[in-house]
């Protein structure tokens, strides 16, 4: 028990040390906010948000196919996961997640993501109370994901998306994938897990929106001043995220189990952070959690994170979860996450 605690706290220091030593080289220049679908680095599931959202190397429910596919792997059962996020100014996400055991060949699963924005006034320069047309604002993303453990103490996981966004009447769309590794190592409850989350196409907004009248030399009289054109839009690069995590499983009896991870991200479109994360389960039904997300990371308004869990067996192998997550975001306030977990 001793070393594993050294072990754990020794990869925490070094996780630790890595990132501000990479705070001490980086460029004062943020690249926040040059990605396209930002809605892909928010955090699925309740469960893990609640753990400061260092899950990597705990993934093991219907949410790995967003944290690590490779966690499909240790889903011995079919399970399903909905999940409901109260996000910043009003913007609610709704995720869905399921996933079915098939024996030695791995675990599949699928899952899918979808804005709940609401309609709102067009406005222009000459209306800007409004112009009598609405427009609105989706964000989907659909993947199919898999996992499989290669050995008794290896798993590697894919997921395969479909990310689209749309706002008026342009639209945009790309092909990405996630890719994972679970290892359990020799140490007793010690866990290292790794994944790189939206390798994939850039995105582009097309659509008539875009069109305009164009005069392509206004300081001539007479000339077509009114010729049909096209803005031009720019392609924007996925929300890249490499993640490293290690958990450990401080207490594990039928009883109280324990654990404590770490994780340290290397998103392309900000600067490293390190992620901490605890969950506490009392007799296999009440689950209490804590964490800090983006420690390290300048200027972040995101912070504590706290949950509690429930589990009810109800008839044979069906079995029924509720999860809520709070998040604080400083000024921005706070951030809830609800999900229902249903394993059968």
């Amino acid at each position: 028990m001793k070393t594993k605690i050294i072990f754990f706290f020794a990869v925490a220091l070094l996780f630790s040390s890595s990132s501000v030593r990479a705070q001490a080289f980086k460029s004062n220049v943020s690249k926040k906010g040059t990605t396209a679908a930002p809605f892909l680095s928010i955090g699925q599931g309740a469960r893990a948000l609640s753990m400061g959202s260092a899950f990597v190397a705990v993934a093991d429910d219907p949410s790995s196919l967003y944290w690590n596919p490779a966690g499909l792997a240790d889903i011995n059962d079919a399970s399903f996961l909905v999940d409901h996020t109260q996000w910043l100014a009003d913007i609610q996400y709704n995720y869905f997640a399921g996933a079915l055991h098939l024996g030695d060949i791995g675990t599949l699963g699928v899952s899918f993501t979808a804005s709940n924005i609401g309609e709102m006034m067009v406005t222009t320069t000459d209306q800007p109370e409004g112009n009598g047309e609405t427009f609105s604002v989706s964000d989907l993303a659909f993947s199919v994901g898999y996992g499989i453990k290669l050995t008794d103490r290896f798993a590697i996981g894919f997921n395969p998306k479909f990310v689209y966004q749309k706002i008026w009447k342009m639209s945009a769309s790309a092909i990405a994938i996630d890719i994972g590794v679970k290892y359990d190592t020799p140490f007793n409850g010690v866990v290292l897990g790794m994944s790189i989350s939206n390798f994939g196409s850039k995105m582009q907004m097309q659509g008539t929106s875009s069109a305009v009248l164009y005069d392509p030399d206004p300081s001539t009289v007479g000339n077509n001043g009114k010729i049909p054109a096209n803005l031009a839009t720019e392609e924007w690069a996925l929300p890249l995220n490499f993640r490293v995590g290690i958990a450990y499983k401080a207490l594990s009896d039928e009883t109280n189990k324990l654990t404590l991870a770490i994780d340290a991200s290397h998103p392309n479109d900000n600067y490293e952070s390190i992620d901490l994360g605890a969950e506490y389960i009392f007799n296999d039904f009440l689950a209490l959690r804590g964490g800090y997300k983006s420690l390290f990371l300048i200027d972040s308004e995101e912070g504590m994170t706290l949950g509690v869990g429930v589990k009810q067996a109800l008839v044979g192998n069906f079995q029924f979860m509720f999860d809520y997550a709070y998040q604080d975001f400083g000024i921005l306030k706070n951030v809830q996450k609800f999900s229902v977990v249903i394993i059968f």
